[in-house]
């Protein structure tokens, strides 16, 4: 499975949104609707699954899933 589905499917999975809903560049708050407490959480279930540390203040910059792949590609 490649690391854009993973996230995909995760962000899914923590939100209850489908993931036919859900795209490379569709937004955490404005298309999600999350707020600073979901984004922690599903920063902590994105460490969990990929084995890395995402520090409080990377999480401020990470505004989309595309954003959050490209992330994760330079930590692995």
């Amino acid at each position: 499975m490649e690391l854009q589905d993973k996230v995909i499917k995760l962000v899914s999975e923590a939100t209850k949104i489908d993931t036919a809903n859900i795209k490379a560049n569709t937004t955490f708050v404005d298309d999600l609707n999350l707020d600073s407490l979901d984004m922690v959480e599903l920063m902590m279930k994105m460490e969990d699954e990929f084995g890395v540390e995402i520090p409080e203040d990377e999480t401020e910059n990470l505004k989309s899933i595309q954003d959050v792949i490209s992330y994760l590609e330079t930590k692995q």
